[in-house]
Order: C-alpha cells, then structure tokens, then sequence
C-alpha cells in the first residue's frame, strides 16, 4: 500500500467511523455491503443484520419526500446524497443519509445524538476492497468534508469541498481552519447563544464551532459559508469530535449546501401566498355575490311578475318602467361579474398591455356619452380636451379606467350635481382628471382606498363590490402610470390619472 492510500484511507475510515452522519455502500443490486456505525445506531441494525438487505427497505418516499424505516418500525425524514464509483469488482454507490427531523419539525425536542464508537474488525484479505470504497466515499460524496485537527488545522479537504466552495485542498491543508470559510459576524452572533444555551462563556472563533461535539451535545445548525470568490451559501453543518481512548484527537464536519432547498422553501412561499390570495378572493366573491346579487335579482323577481299583470293597453307605461327596471338590474348584475373577472385576470396575469395610437378625446367623449343613462336625475357631465389629440396608450384598459371612476362619480353624488372630465395629452404622458361633488372620503379611508375589496363605511348603503378602484390602480400599474386622489368629506373628490407613452 502506497503511503497516499495508507493516508487516504485514514482519512476515510476516521470519517466512516466517526461522521455523525449515516453512510451506506452497496452495490449495483442495491444490496447494501457496508454501513457505518452512525447509520447503524440511528436505525437500530446491527452489521449483521443490514448487511445484504435493499436500500428500498430502509429508504422510500412518501408525499414527495424521503423518508427512513427504523427496525422498529418507526419513520423519520431525511435528506440523501449519493454517488457512484467503478471498481473491479463492480458499480459501488455510496449513500450520505442525513436525518432532518429537526428541520422539518422545530417544535419537536431536539435529539441528543451520541456518538459511538466500534471497532471494525477488518480481515487482511478485505482491506484493499475497504480501502477502495473509503476513497470512492471520500472523492466522489456530494457533501463537503472538512477533518482539522486538535489545534484547529485543516487536515483534509474533501473533492466536494474544492469544487463548491472554490479552494484547493493544497491551498487550506496545514494553513487555516474553518473560520476562513465563516461569517466573522455570524459566529459572534452563535457564541452568544451558546453561551446562554451552556450558560458558560463561548469564545467566538473555533471554540463556537466545536464547543458542542466537544460535549457530545447535537451539533447540527445551519450556517453560511464564504467561497474563495466572495459569495455565500447556506449550509447545514454537523461537527463531530474524533475520539482515540477517549481523548479528542480532532473533529470532522460534513456540510451539505442548502441553496436548492433555500429556493425551493422560498417558492413554495410564493405559492402557498398565492393560494392563500386565491381562496380569500373565491371566498369574498361568494360573500359578495350573496349580498351584491340579492337586490337586483329581487328587483327582476318583482318586475317580471308586475310586467305579468300589466296585459292591457293602457297598461303600456308600467311595463315600460318595470322593463327598464329589469334592464338596470341586468346591467348591475353584469357589472359586478366584470368587475370579479377582471380581478381574477389580473391576480393570473392574464392582462396584456396593447398600445395603440387613437384619439384621446373622441375616445373619451364616446365612453361618456355610452355612460350617459346612469347619470342620475339633473346630474351633468363636463368633458373638456387639451393639449395633443393623439395618445399612445391601451384603450381598452383606458376605456375601464374611465368608466370605473365616472360611475363612481355618478353614484356618489347627489342629484342636479356637476361631474368635471379633464383630459391632456403632452408629447410623453396622458392626463386624466375626474372631479365631482359628491359624499368625499376620510383621509383615513384614503389610505386603502386602491385595496381589493376595500370599502367606506361611508358608502356601506350604497351599492358595490369594492373591486373598482382596485382595478383602475392596477391597470394604470399595468401600464406604468399612476393613480391618485384629493378629497374632503361632504364636498367632493378628484381621481388624477397619469400614464406614461412608451419611449419607443
């Protein structure tokens, strides 16, 4: 044996038999050959019995995830890597099995993991094909595996640990310790709370990270690492003390990169949050609807039998009325399902901007005029144009702006009241102004008037799904402009529309 793999294979069964950590090799069969102390305590086999058996009997996947069988039945999550290595004898895969009950469950104790030792008795006529597997464990294992000695000293750097964090093993060996890769902040940060878990002073530096397998106290916590190049990346890092007749020779750490897990936890965030978003939208919208459709609906209910009894000639203007009626509580009908639609295709994404040139004022002009049966008796609606006639904006998005806020307008104000319509047009940006002399909003109202859903308890007598405003926000935002409002309780408001043309 040459003295690299009498070396190499020190380092490998120090980590084989001391990593807090399970480790597994078997072959092409998935028949497991060897299995290292560690995984043999925290599943409850002896050698004997594990050896031979499948992997697919200790390990299996449940709900998308990992999941361990202990002999006594009794399961817990993990996380695996592996990796494979060729030998003459065969295709060997070594299995990293790292139990994260913890992690998933923080509010379960955390367990006490001991760390014991056992000799391998090892037959002369076995050692070369152990000290094969012991170097594919060490070169070809996803985690990085870093061994110092008692002073702190990197000892070995695994292949792992070169390509993730950027160093070669030659760089580090017998130059530095672990704190090169470590937050100097952050393990000040961690001495403290040891201090307080211990109650006994932990010096930030080396001590902070060993303190606890020196105690042979659990030792797995989530830390970042620095590469060679600056960056970070979260890890979760067990640290294990090396025993000799019981006393501490070094320790070893295994850290497994969490970026992929860090990301995946964030995502599945974004979406819960979303969903979350959903079903208050379905559950509003029943709500709503309940409510918002029960007027109308009783409104049709009653015309449609009233227009029934009105069968004579002269019976001609009640129906009139009572049709017109109807047609009114149609339209209200309608209104509020456009309006959940059209939320439902903003919170999907669905709305796509389409600039086209058109002419501002007759585009306006036209949506007032087909907006002039809601006025209310006596009410007037002033339109007036300025500046440039063509504006370079969606008009469809535009055209439900406009109409969002002049209904608005109409319904809160009184009868005989004037509504004011300024629009402009400069070489770069359209301008909208929409001024009545209505009931006003509370300052305090102000500040979640552009909320889905949002509505005054000012307005709790008057119809609405307070949705409107939610929506002229959000397609001005589509269209990178603004919204914004001026207002006095019991003397009216001003809706100021600003949205930009696109530069090209």
């Amino acid at each position: 044996m040459t003295s690299t793999t009498q070396n190499n294979y020190i380092g490998f069964e120090v980590l084989f038999n001391h990593a807090s950590i399970g480790i597994l090799v078997a072959d092409s069969d998935n028949a497991i050959l060897m299995a290292n102390p560690f995984l043999l305590n925290q599943f409850g086999y002896t050698k004997e019995e594990i050896t031979g058996a499948s992997i697919d009997s200790l390990l299996s996947c449940q709900d998308g995830e990992r999941m361990a069988l202990r002999k006594d039945g009794s399961r817990f999550p993990v996380e695996v890597n592996q990796g494979e290595h060729e030998t003459p004898g065969g295709v060997l895969t070594i299995i990293y099995v790292m139990d994260i009950s913890d992690r998933k469950n923080s509010e379960l104790t955390q367990q006490q993991l001991t760390q014991q030792k056992k000799e391998v008795a090892i037959k002369e006529g076995t050692l070369k094909k152990i000290n094969s597997i012991l170097n594919s464990v060490w070169s070809n294992a996803g985690a990085m595996i870093i061994v110092i000695n008692k002073e702190g000293y990197i000892k070995w750097f695994n292949p792992a640990a070169e390509r993730i964090l950027g160093y070669k093993a030659s760089e580090v060996i017998d130059i530095y310790t672990p704190m090169m890769l470590h937050d100097k902040e952050e393990v000040a940060l961690r001495a403290e709370e040891f201090s307080r878990q211990l109650q006994q002073v932990v010096e930030p530096g080396m001590e902070t990270l060993t303190i606890k397998a020196k105690l042979n106290l659990h030792n797995e916590y989530e830390w970042l690492y620095v590469r060679k190049d600056g960056t970070s990346l979260p890890v979760s890092l067990t640290v294990s003390a090396i025993r000799e007749s019981g006393e501490i020779t070094g320790y070893i750490g295994i850290a497994i990169d969490l970026t992929r897990i860090k990301q995946a936890e964030s995502e599945l965030r974004v979406a819960l949050e979303t969903e979350r978003e959903l079903n208050e939208l379905k559950s509003r919208f029943v709500s709503l609807a309940s409510h918002e459709f029960r007027t109308p609906l009783s409104a049709i209910l009653s015309s449609v039998y009233l227009v029934s009894k009105y069968e004579a000639v002269e019976d001609a203007p009640k129906r009139g009325k009572h049709i017109q009626r109807i047609i009114s509580s149609v339209n209200m009908l309608t209104d509020i399902l456009n309006d959940f639609l059209s939320v439902g295709k903003i919170e999907e994404g669905k709305i796509q901007v389409r600039h086209s040139l058109f002419d501002a004022g007759k585009h306006i002009g036209t949506i007032i005029s087909e907006m002039d049966g809601l006025k209310k008796s006596a009410q007037q609606i002033y339109y007036a144009h300025h500046g440039n006639a063509q504006a370079h904006l969606d008009p469809t998005l535009l055209k439900h702006i406009v109409m969002n806020l002049v209904s608005n307008a109409i319904k809160f104000s009184p009868e005989g009241a004037i509504i004011s319509i300024r629009t402009q047009c400069s070489d770069s940006a359209f301008q909208l102004s929409v001024r009545d002399k209505g009931i006003g909003i509370s300052e305090e109202d102000r500040l979640h008037l552009f909320e889905r859903f949002f509505r005054s308890q000012h307005v709790a007598n008057i119809q609405g799904t307070g949705l409107g405003l939610h929506i002229v926000a959000k397609y001005a935002e589509l269209m990178n402009g603004s919204v914004s409002c001026n207002s006095t309780l019991d003397q009216g408001t001003e809706f100021l529309v600003s949205l930009p043309f696109p530069k090209n």
